[in-house]
């Protein structure tokens, strides 16, 4: 069966507790190929023991992508179709487009890390006033789960993949709501591996051809580095050489010795569990234009919305799964949503792909609009003076230290 926009209100409405998607994976180049995950703190894996939920076995693991970074991944896949026209999202848009700028950017409240409450969008302004101060601005004063109408109109996403306040005028005591689509990809029976490095240089520049020196005065006609030893005219000491030691590989020139050391990982597979909370959606309240309460006719359209917004997210991400260099993964299976409903009862499974899941999501944002829920369109704010500056600092900060 698909989803509808009558079965999915009917699971809101109902007593369903979440949908689930449980997809596996094998690596793009077969099983058996190795995959690279994220690393950590200190270059490290995230390895656990976990059971094997097939054979109950307790199998050595690690975490391909955290929840975390699934959230980013399914906020950009939606960000993809509204900009394709897909699919009309309220979305805050803060353009970085100063000519004092050397890199021009946007920031939208599907890319910014605290959504909506990120303090890239408190400190521009809407119509010359600070975001927060403006009408818009000052939901976030007021919104929690039993006033999220505001919110429900301004920024969806913020209600499905959580928010906190934390940037905001009341520090840790924001409004908090908590995230109800949770999705990672883990991958079992993992054996650790190793990985090689090396380079040949074109110009066989050898390590005693050196050593190098920092230029002391910046030109533009020749490198950061020179063979001469009083370099550093303004030092009377012995001049310092370039980097450690002034071997022609600090300015990335000469060979590197081949080397071996620990990386990347086999699997016996990968599993995306991704879980919409239905639970989560039903704390939520929508009392319209400041009322003190809210009707339930009002408060299935925007839940029902939001599960449609969460259940497009969740198929639209899983169209790319390239997660990484060296970690793309190629399904087993066509993802099929289960319906967490009656204890003790074989889930109801529904078929959910991408286009039926837009069409969804559309369906119920007809509904939602038409019973009288706000649904902003695209906002744009205009980052304030002292944070360009502040921009314009780090870049060329960033410029001067090699970095982007």
């Amino acid at each position: 069966m698909k989803i509808n926009l009558e079965i999915l209100k009917n699971a809101v409405a109902g007593s369903a507790a979440a949908f689930r998607c449980v997809t596996d994976y094998q690596p793009a180049g077969g099983v058996g190929d190795k995959v690279f995950p994220p690393t950590y703190d200190g270059g490290k894996y995230a390895t656990e023991e976990r059971i094997d939920p097939e054979t109950g076995e307790v199998k050595q693991c690690v975490l391909l992508d955290s929840v975390q970074s699934q959230a980013n991944r399914m906020e950009l896949a939606l960000l993809d179709d509204q900009r394709a026209g897909r699919v009309e999202l309220p979305l805050l848009i803060a353009r970085f487009d100063d000519p004092i700028l050397d890199k021009k950017f946007t920031v939208t409240s599907l890319e910014a890390p605290h959504r909506i409450a990120d303090a890239l969008f408190r400190d521009s302004l809407l119509d010359g006033i600070i975001f927060r101060k403006s009408d818009k601005g000052r939901l976030l004063d007021t919104a929690d789960i039993r006033n999220a109408t505001e919110l429900f109109g301004l920024c969806p996403t913020a209600l499905v993949f959580g928010l906190w306040d934390s940037t905001g005028p009341r520090g840790g005591l924001g409004c908090k709501f908590q995230r109800a689509i949770v999705s990672e990809i883990v991958g079992y029976g993992v054996v650790p591996g190793k990985k090689t490095s090396s380079r040949l240089d074109p110009a066989q520049i050898m390590l005693d051809a050196g050593p190098l020196y920092p230029r002391g005065v910046a030109v533009t006609d020749a490198p950061d580095w020179t063979l001469e030893d009083g370099a550093d005219k303004t030092e009377k000491s012995k001049p310092k050489k370039l980097g450690k030691d002034g071997k022609p590989s600090e300015a990335n020139h000469g060979n590197i010795v081949p080397s071996i050391s620990d990386g990347g990982f086999t699997i016996t597979k990968a599993r995306q569990t991704t879980t919409l909370s239905l639970a989560v959606l039903r704390r939520l309240r929508f009392p319209p234009n400041g009322a003190a309460d809210s009707s339930h006719e009002t408060n299935l359209a925007a839940r029902s919305t939001l599960a449609a917004l969460g259940l497009a997210a969740g198929s639209l991400a899983r169209l790319d799964t390239d997660l990484r260099s060296r970690c793309q993964l190629f399904a087993e299976q066509e993802p099929i949503w289960e319906l967490l409903d009656h204890p003790g009862e074989t889930p109801q499974q529904y078929k959910l792909g991408p286009d039926d899941a837009l069409n969804l999501l559309q369906a119920a944002i007809v509904e939602a609009k038409a019973i009288g829920l706000p649904w902003e369109g695209e906002i744009e704010l205009t980052p304030a003076p002292d944070l360009v500056e502040l921009v314009r600092r780090s870049q060329e900060l960033a410029s001067a230290q090699g970095t982007d």
